[in-house]
């Protein structure tokens, strides 16, 4: 009686594929083959233009306190001696600021949270005219007049 190549289910066909050791041993070694002719580049993630952090390379030293203060190890260390952190995970940032909190070149400019357009809420004041966001360096004073 001939196998029917058709059928389905354990056991069936089992005759005209091999047995699944030799199945699977061949499709790693054609995995493998194909991997020695194409080789993998390891690196960090491409940066999406949903880019968390902006990091500034004249201000930045390199002395990666945000990468420990990170919770999350959206940063790793910069092979290069004083390079800027690598964001290895873009899409994994809470936004919660830590790696702000933690750089002493903060008020300087080498490191700032790049909020997604979600969350960059923005005001007016009516009677100034002044507008206003989050994250903002230098607040401005609460308004302290009564509601109209």
């Amino acid at each position: 009686m001939k196998p029917d190549p058709d059928a389905v289910g354990p056991g069936r066909g089992a005759e005209i594929l091999g047995t699944e050791n030799e199945m699977s041993r061949h499709g790693l070694e054609s995995d493998l083959d194909r991997l020695r002719e194409h080789p993998v580049r390891l690196g960090p993630n491409a940066v999406t233009p949903g880019r968390p952090l902006l990091l500034d390379e004249e201000t930045c030293t390199g002395c990666n306190l945000c990468i420990e203060a990170c919770p999350i190890d959206v940063l790793a260390p910069n092979p290069v001696e004083g390079g800027l952190p690598l964001i290895v995970f873009p899409d994994e940032c809470w936004y919660c600021g830590c790696c702000e909190m933690h750089c002493p070149l903060y008020a300087a400019g080498a490191i700032r949270m790049n909020f997604p357009l979600m969350q960059r809420g923005r005001w007016k004041r009516k009677d100034s005219g002044e507008h206003f966001r989050v994250g903002m360096k230098n607040p401005p004073p609460p308004n302290t007049r009564p509601p109209a």
